[in-house]
């Protein structure tokens, strides 16, 4: 049987990407910390492993007592705005975690390592963005997706380990936690609704980007390993239309079937616009390019949100750079 380790299995996408892997036959692994992720969205016949990428020894541990074939590592804390506050944090678990997945699936031979990583590498770029563009990231988050990146190119050229990297955005949908203030602006957005809070957007609401369905995205990223043609490239992943936020909070509202009130804040540093273009994946998947409307894709997920209920998550406990730090995001009861 094949045996595929997914890190993150218990998060958003990742729970998705199990559900896909064991319709498809897969035995799968799921290592997590449930730092961001749920019990009750592990797949009750994939094997749990309660733990962290960070951990090196359990690390090792797993990959000497399983034969495993894949690698899926979803795990990230990817909250792009934050990154810029919690570097070591950032660095820690985004890139020396992945390195200690890397180095595992090296020594033990995988048929491929797929990755998921962000179009936060891209920064700033031409829009839309593609694939052969030169990744130029304006985060710290973004800096530690590219530099995983290249360490897969260099562990294919040296140890021929294959790989795959996608590269998803704003992706949103069912079994996303909502309670996360950081990241993920549907599900923020969602939960104020339901804990009668005003919407609160950073800047003007101008901004744009793609917001992707999980369901045009988890089964693509599971599918892949099954056509060695794919092999050791990059590919966007999501979906093509962009919106502003404004126009997303005015969505949200309509799905929820709540009116609510936008709280404008000041402007934080990001990325204004970003979008990305997706043929390159469209010329292997033809579904990659048929994605699901923002309008039912934010029904789809707030029919569950409001079967689910509000959920409420703590202020990051170690920010470690307070200068300039957004005042929403600030701990009252630790300044």
């Amino acid at each position: 049987m094949t045996v595929s380790l997914v890190t993150g299995g218990a998060g958003f996408i990742g729970s998705h990407v199990c559900s896909h892997l064991i319709s498809q036959g897969h035995q799968v692994i799921v290592l997590d910390d449930l730092s961001g992720g749920f019990r009750d969205n592990i797949h009750p016949r994939s094997k749990f492993i309660k733990g962290s990428i960070c951990d090196v020894e359990l690390v090792t541990n797993i990959f000497k007592t399983t034969n495993v074939d894949y690698v899926f590592h979803m795990a990230a804390y990817a909250a792009e705005g934050l990154s810029h506050f919690i570097k070591r944090f950032n660095y820690n678990n985004n890139l020396i975690g992945s390195i200690n997945l890397i180095n595992e699936s090296v020594k033990h031979d995988i048929k491929c390592f797929v990755f998921t990583s962000s179009i936060a590498v891209y920064g700033g770029a031409q829009l839309p963005m593609t694939e052969e563009m030169i990744p130029l990231p304006e985060d710290s988050y973004g800096i530690a997706k590219l530099a995983v990146e290249q360490e897969l190119k260099c562990c294919l050229d040296i140890f021929g380990l294959n790989y795959l990297i996608f590269r998803p955005h704003n992706v949103y949908g069912e079994r996303q936690n909502i309670g996360d203030k950081y990241r993920n602006v549907v599900g923020i957005f969602m939960n104020q609704l339901l804990r009668g809070e005003p919407l609160t957007v950073f800047g003007d609401g101008t901004q744009t980007r793609a917001f992707s369905y999980i369901a045009d995205i988890a089964p693509l990223i599971s599918e892949s390993v099954r056509y060695s043609e794919l092999y050791n490239n990059v590919f966007n992943i999501g979906s093509d239309q962009y919106y502003t936020i404004n126009h997303l909070a005015t969505e949200v509202m309509k799905a929820m079937g709540i009116s609510g009130q936008i709280r404008y804040l000041p402007s934080r540093k990001e990325v204004i616009h970003a979008y990305s273009d997706h043929s390159k994946l469209c010329k292997y998947f033809v579904s990659a390019g048929k994605s699901t409307s923002l309008e039912r894709g934010l029904y789809n997920m707030a029919t569950w949100v409001k079967n689910f209920g509000s959920r409420t998550s703590p202020f990051f406990s170690n920010i470690e750079v307070s200068k300039n730090l957004p005042e929403i995001w600030r701990d009252k009861a630790g300044d």
